[in-house]
């Protein structure tokens, strides 16, 4: 075996994991059930939290716009699983990008309250692969997993991460696709 012919039982557990994806895919839900097991940081929720992380409001959307920055120099040297739609933009390990079909995610942030403006324009993004894509630049296909997230119960979409974590499934960037969507 040669040094880039990495197989799947020689990656073993990652330090840094980004659990990253379109707003509703199920990410927060998802890593709450691998707390305790993990250090998981719930990004977005700092954010909210701390006036230093954010530098404006978007009001059209009812956003904060986080300062990378600073919520790298938060981070410090941390180590586990990063939750959030940015966790992608910091460096990781490994990205787990959860996907989830455009229909239900505009659905999902309607529910949440969110303008039908703001679900469309995530359901688009999921369709045209917004995330995965940045994901696959910053950190290269083989470094990102993709979980569809549409049909699977929390529980399930954390057994998927967590074989991410664990190195016990192989990079799958490019196999879930929502463009018949567009």
């Amino acid at each position: 075996m040669t040094d880039d012919t990495e197989t799947q039982a020689d990656r073993g557990r990652a330090d840094r994991v980004a659990v990253t994806g379109t707003p509703g895919t199920g990410k927060t839900t998802a890593t709450a059930l691998l707390d305790g097991e993990y250090d998981v940081i719930h990004l977005n929720d700092r954010i909210k939290s701390d006036d230093d992380l954010w530098s404006e409001r978007d009001d059209d959307r009812d956003t904060l716009v986080a300062d990378l920055d600073a919520v790298r120099a938060d981070l410090g040297d941390w180590a586990g699983v990063l939750d959030s739609h940015l966790a992608h933009r910091f460096d990781v390990d490994r990205v787990v990008v959860l996907r989830c079909h455009p229909e239900t995610i505009e659905s999902r942030l309607r529910e949440r309250g969110e303008s039908p403006e703001t679900a469309a324009e995530n359901g688009e993004s999921e369709a045209l692969d917004v995330i995965l894509s940045e994901a696959v630049a910053e950190h290269g296909a083989e470094n990102v997993y993709e979980v569809d997230a549409t049909d699977r119960d929390p529980e399930a979409v954390a057994d998927a991460i967590r074989a991410a974590v664990e190195g016990e499934r192989e990079p799958s960037a490019g196999t879930v696709d929502f463009i018949d969507y567009i």
